[in-house]
């Protein structure tokens, strides 16, 4: 198994009305010269249910310089209707989104949760401040 040092939260940046499940996200990421398909390793459809996309074996596709020791973990969602970016989570998706973090966290205590644009500024995604919301599952220095 890969080293994990982080667990990075991204949105799948489409309006509410447009589906973004695994199926979506590897068809767009294969569209973009992708051979893996999808980047991330979960996506968090509207309703709750989790989706697995890559293994988490394998190394993902999210974000850029930090791929090899980290995982992905996606939510549909990430703008409003008009296009700009919102935290669109459901209460079934911060619930399905919880619950992923605290598995994780038990397999991987020592990894860090952080929204992408922490490492990448110019990118609002998750659209919320996720190693705030996950401060309680962050290791101890």
């Amino acid at each position: 198994m890969r080293t994990i040092s982080l667990i990075i939260v991204h949105s799948s940046a489409v309006r509410p009305y447009q589906q973004s499940g695994v199926s979506e996200i590897d068809r767009w990421h294969r569209a973009r010269g992708w051979k893996n398909g999808c980047g991330y390793h979960f996506v968090i459809r509207r309703d709750g249910t989790t989706e697995i996309g890559r293994p988490l074996a394998m190394v993902g596709a999210h974000c850029q310089n930090h791929n090899r020791h980290s995982i992905g973990v996606c939510y549909e969602g990430g703008l409003n209707n008009e296009g700009f970016p919102r935290d669109t989570r459901s209460r079934a998706q911060v619930q399905a989104m919880r619950q992923l973090m605290e598995q994780l966290h038990t397999q991987f205590p020592k990894a860090l949760i952080m929204g992408h644009n922490v490492f990448t500024p110019t990118k609002a995604c998750p659209c919320f401040n996720a190693a705030e919301e996950y401060r309680d599952l962050q290791p101890i220095p």
